[in-house]
């Protein structure tokens, strides 16, 4: 069973739940039971209001919960490769929010012998997660030889790492999570246009980014890291299906055809 904070017309056992608003659970908790949270927090608090509320709801607490994080709490590393060891470093309000999520979790959790799982996830794609439509629109990236390393999963290796997570063999602690393959956000976007038939997206140079750009699109641009996913092949024990992010795009595009 699950909580949705939307209505879904296809899940069976879902119930919707307004953390802004809501007081109470809409179903009873099992004695047993585990949590997989994967709400971001609302950007006009400071805290995660969502996630404080949930907690005060779960009587009683779960056995494992896992939390849906993002490797933006490392902040700008330089290009670096980063392992779940790297001391974090958000330098945006959105990693700032899931760096104390990560923290009130973490205390919450060993207040009540919880264990916790933190899953930092990278751009997430998909059928329906490929940009297409701003590559039709035209919409420029920046050039090769200025772009950052990417760091990305596709949305069925993420399923897989998050139900790696919710078992109880599997060590609570703290998991980067990624396809491994870092080339750019501006190789993506043009095998996207290859693989869809069209033209490769423009690109400029990061002086022309910075008066063109949208303040979020710039914020990403601000920051460089290679993600370590070794913790996460070896431990969690999943090898993503999509390691060549090429195959990925290529089966995102086959399901949304269908």
């Amino acid at each position: 069973m699950g909580l949705s904070r939307s209505p879904l017309k296809l899940a069976r056992d879902t119930y919707t739940l307004d953390l802004d608003i809501d007081r109470a659970l809409p179903l009873a908790l099992p004695a047993t039971y585990r949590i997989l949270y994967t709400a971001p927090p609302a950007q006009q608090h400071d805290v995660d209001v969502r996630l404080a509320r949930l907690l005060g709801m779960l009587i009683p607490v779960p056995r494992r919960f896992v939390y849906i994080s993002t490797t933006g709490v490392y902040g700008d590393c330089g290009g670096a490769l980063v392992a779940e060891d790297q001391a974090v470093n958000p330098q945006s309000g959105r990693a700032r929010l899931r760096v104390a999520a990560e923290q009130a979790l973490d205390s919450w959790c060993e207040l009540h012998g919880v264990d916790l799982v933190v899953l930092r996830v990278p751009g997430i794609y998909g059928p329906g997660r490929l940009g297409v439509e701003r590559i039709r629109a035209g919409s420029a990236n920046i050039r090769e030889a200025d772009a950052n390393p990417g760091n990305r999963i596709h949305v069925d290796d993420l399923v897989r790492c998050c139900e790696a997570a919710m078992s109880d063999a599997i060590p609570a602690g703290i998991y980067n999570v990624g396809d491994g393959d870092n080339r750019s956000a501006t190789w993506f976007a043009a095998e996207v246009a290859r693989q869809c038939g069209l033209g490769a997206p423009p690109t400029i140079s990061r002086e022309e980014a910075e008066h063109g750009f949208s303040p979020m699109r710039l914020s990403f641009l601000g920051e460089s890291r290679r993600i370590d996913t070794t913790k996460m092949r070896e431990v969690l024990g999943v090898t993503p299906r999509y390691a060549d992010p090429a195959d990925g795009i290529a089966a995102s595009l086959s399901a949304d055809e269908s």
